[in-house]
């Protein structure tokens, strides 16, 4: 059934559900985003199981009335569900019918609404459970809201949210009565607050100062100006140990290094911080001086193995290259030797890759690490032989291939391997998660004219900071959600556009960091406005490369431009650092139509497993949510979508019976895109099978 908006008064929202609903046998909650502040994505609920997941059907459905990338994860709490629209607002559900409760609606702030991609909600009460609140972020703000009435909690910051400086698309985590939070854009940070008042309570910072650890790693004067390093995918706490664990992204530019030479801690690191003071405990750099974009795009997760007949905590964190890297939670030590390899090195003039990175010695590559001709795609023939000469005349040089002014196939891919749906793990020490397989194109261009003369500053600086997305052309790239800036200026005014680069929006980070002088230059370059600046780039010893823009390698029918499969469901057993099962995610029904197997397909959102034996994903691009047997990888269960479920699920039971829920918003892949809630359960009467 589709609801339609019923609001419902904060009297009847307590007299529904009164104290309720903690977690019992009637009841249980989804109430941390990704399942817990492990980011496990494991629930313990067996209603749904191996043997009745087949008669799974929709339980309830409902339109947000958006039309974005709704890929919330959402929380469910006392029997609502509250959930992150593509706009920022939040509604909260009743999580057994759909029917809306209330709307909080940030466009009555001064922020004004966001547009796209938050992930989720944080959610904190105390001890007693009597003092509650919602935490969201929207446009480089944090804003606290009341769980029960959708009222802003004014008390909080100023007037009821802090000025972050920087965006969320993934929510923080809570430690205490403290909120500790990463984000995107701006200078690199990790920053706790306190949750009742909004006031920092400590900061650990990225791109160290003076006398920090870490600083060495960087040229004397970056961290006035070097940016990036945001830990965007989100953190993972160790409640009992207080320790929190930080993925963090890559310094910028992404591309070229030449101006940050070093290993550049803490960028493309794991970290282990004390939640309650900020103070580093370990950290390891999983890609050193990265210059592909490699930054650490899923939570790590916390779980459980046997190693060498002993207990031990363990930290495990996924990378875009299919590698899985696992720890001792407390020391950092590796469970499986970690070996540093030599890698192909840069021929651009001013760079200095490193020369090696850490690949661990198990678990085994959970994908291809390297496109060879033996990996030609076999759709058709005549893609067989273009792709075949493609690799031939632009070859991939492995994972690490460096930035050049020749083509080279990317692969693994900018979008992973794993990308932020992450991985799950049951109590049992298996961990699972979805795969990339695809190929792009990576390729460096010169920042000067023909003539050997440097561009003029504003257009070198757009190349170097905004051409991978908006192309160098500035037409955009609508496929991967970048729009055009050519004519930006008939759309917006120039007010509206220097916004846009100090809070950021959307994707865009922002900018508020980089010089005045600079920005302003963009801006002229961008809205076609005589430069102020006629200074060339060999004349102030900028670089003389950018980034030549994302682009997919696809085949002429609109396929990855490799041979199958192009998406993956993986099971690792971390006691033993062995793969137990890789099935093919995905389909595109007119290729099984001509005969070909299932290829899978690029896919984003992650798994849920649960005690029930089962591994509920979306993340396809054919629109397809599925149930997989988590002890063999066999599928048991598939129901399509509205939209593409490029989130990840939440399962939780109001009033004894069990709900699996996805965010079906699509968007990916050039695919439709939607706003649609979608709720499975088994029939209301008749019997359920149990295990």
């Amino acid at each position: 059934m589709n609801t339609h908006l019923a609001l419902f008064g904060a009297t009847a929202l307590v007299a529904m559900w009164p104290s309720a609903g903690r977690s019992g046998p009637e009841s249980q909650d989804w109430p941390v985003y990704l399942g817990g502040k492990e980011r496990d994505l494991f629930s313990p609920l067996t209603q749904i199981n191996r043997k009745n997941v087949k008669s799974l059907e929709v339980a309830w459905s409902h339109d947000t009335g958006h039309k974005s990338e709704y890929q919330a994860n959402n929380l469910i709490i006392r029997g609502i569900l509250y959930t992150p629209t593509a706009t920022r607002e939040i509604l909260a559900l009743d999580a057994a019918t759909g029917k809306v409760i209330w709307k909080w609606d940030p466009g009555q702030e001064k922020t004004g609404r966001g547009r796209q991609r938050q992930r989720g909600l944080v959610y904190w009460e105390n001890d007693q459970g009597e003092e509650r609140r919602i935490l969201t972020g929207v446009k480089g703000h944090l804003f606290a809201v009341d769980p029960d009435t959708g009222k802003t909690i004014r008390e909080f910051g100023e007037n009821g949210s802090i000025n972050l400086g920087s965006g969320l698309n993934t929510p923080g985590v809570v430690y205490q009565d403290l909120v500790i939070v990463g984000g995107v854009g701006g200078v690199g940070a990790v920053r706790a607050y306190d949750v009742r008042t909004g006031k920092r309570r400590w900061i650990f910072n990225l791109i160290p100062r003076p006398g920090e650890v870490g600083y060495e790693t960087w040229p004397p004067e970056a961290w006035k100006t070097a940016t990036g390093t945001m830990p965007w995918c989100g953190q993972s706490l160790d409640e009992e140990r207080g320790i929190v664990y930080v993925a963090t992204k890559t310094a910028e530019p992404d591309f070229y290094g030449g101006k940050r030479h070093g290993m550049n801690l803490f960028a493309n690191c794991l970290l282990a911080l004390d939640a309650a003071t900020g103070k580093r405990i370990w950290h390891f750099q999983i890609v050193h001086h990265d210059l592909l974009d490699k930054d650490l795009a899923c939570p790590p997760v916390l779980l459980t193995v046997t190693h060498h007949g002993k207990k031990i905590d363990a930290v495990a964190q996924g990378t875009k290259h299919g590698l899985l890297f696992v720890f001792d939670r407390s020391t950092g030590e590796p469970l499986w030797p970690i070996e540093e390899r030599p890698v192909p090195q840069s021929d651009l003039i001013g760079e200095q890759a490193w020369p090696t990175q850490p690949f661990p010695t198990k678990p085994a590559p959970l994908m291809r690490q390297r496109y060879t001709e033996a990996d030609a795609s076999n759709i058709s023939p005549d893609t067989y032989q273009l792709t075949l000469d493609r690799i031939r005349a632009s070859p991939n040089f492995g994972p690490f291939p460096a930035p050049s002014l020749k083509e080279t196939i990317m692969f693994p891919g900018f979008d992973g391997g794993m990308e932020w749906g992450g991985g799950a793990a049951d109590p049992d020490g298996i961990y699972y998660v979805n795969i990339n397989e695809m190929p792009w194109i990576v390729q460096m261009i010169e920042t000067k004219r023909a003539d050997g003369t440097g561009l003029v500053g504003g257009e070198r600086d757009y190349l170097i900071n905004c051409s991978a997305c908006h192309g160098i052309d500035r037409k955009g790239n609508l496929a991967a959600g970048f729009p055009p800036l050519l004519g930006i200026g008939k759309r917006k005014s120039r007010a509206e556009i220097e916004k846009i680069t100090l809070q950021g929006a959307g994707r865009m980070p922002s900018y508020a960091s980089m010089p005045e002088t600079k920005r302003k230059a963009i801006l002229d370059y961008v809205l076609n406005v005589p430069s102020r600046s006629e200074e060339q780039s060999e004349n102030d010893g900028q670089p003389s490369y950018a980034f030549g823009g994302f682009r997919r390698y696809l085949d002429p029918e609109g396929y990855p431009a490799i041979k199958p499969p192009w998406g993956t469901l993986n099971a690792v057993d971390l006691n033993t650092g062995e793969i137990k099962w890789k099935v093919i995610l995905g389909e595109y029904p007119e290729l099984t139509a001509r005969g070909i197997p299932p290829t899978g397909t690029e896919n984003y959102g992650g798994p849920v497993v649960t005690a029930g034996g089962i591994v509920f994903i979306g993340a396809t691009a054919d629109e397809t949510f599925r149930a997989f047997d988590k002890d063999t990888g066999k599928l048991l269960w598939k129901a399509k979508l509205p939209f593409g479920g490029n989130a990840t699920p939440s399962t939780y039971m109001v009033k004894g019976r069990q709900y699996v829920v996805i965010s079906a918003g699509g968007g990916k892949s050039n695919r439709p895109r939607g706003g649609m809630l979608v709720a499975f359960a088994l029939p209301a009467s008749g019997k359920t099978e149990q295990r």
